[in-house]
């Protein structure tokens, strides 16, 4: 299938928050995020107003959005700018592909677009993009690799389970 990777634009926020939802509603994907289904789905529409309106503002974030041929959205992936700190860096969140659009390379279309926006920032440049990935979650570790990400040594324990832990990756502007 063919994808064209946009950002979303600030009127589509209702689509935005239905995608977002369908995300954390999702048992596989639900793992990665850390805000849960019920919190989202208690937001008001300036919340979602606003989220929409970060990828229109200027370079602090951006939501791309995978749109099928038929107008339909088979996943996101959110890029947020990072400028504190030693690196300038980027923090991919929010990757979510449709089970129905799962396999047929939009992650990698999502991902190749969010580093080259990562790429393209200035002053400063952005040097890496980095991400948490939750130890059970094969998938999106051995998607990571295959994209050039590799591990940092950095954890930190999933803050709606004591139990699991995130591991940070990270990839380095060749």
């Amino acid at each position: 299938m063919a994808y064209m990777i946009r950002p979303v634009q600030a009127d589509e926020w209702k689509r935005f928050k239905e995608l977002r939802l369908a995300a954390l509603a999702d048992p596989v994907a639900r793992v990665a995020f850390h805000e849960t289904f019920e919190e989202a789905a208690a937001q008001p529409p300036e919340f979602w107003q606003r989220r929409a309106e970060r990828s229109d503002d200027g370079g602090v974030a951006l939501t791309l959005i995978g749109e099928g041929p038929d107008g339909s959205w088979g996943g996101m992936v959110v890029v947020l700018r990072e400028t504190e700190g030693e690196v300038p860096q980027a923090r991919i969140v929010g990757v979510y592909v449709r089970p129905e659009h799962r396999g047929t390379g939009l992650s990698r279309e999502l991902f190749e677009a969010a580093l080259s926006w990562s790429w393209s920032l200035s002053e400063p440049a952005v040097d890496r993009v980095r991400l948490w990935v939750h130890t059970g979650n094969a998938p999106a570790t051995a998607l990571y690799r295959a994209l050039g990400f590799v591990e940092t040594g950095r954890s930190m324990t999933d803050p709606k389970d004591a139990a699991a832990t995130e591991r940070e990756m990270a990839l380095t502007r060749c």
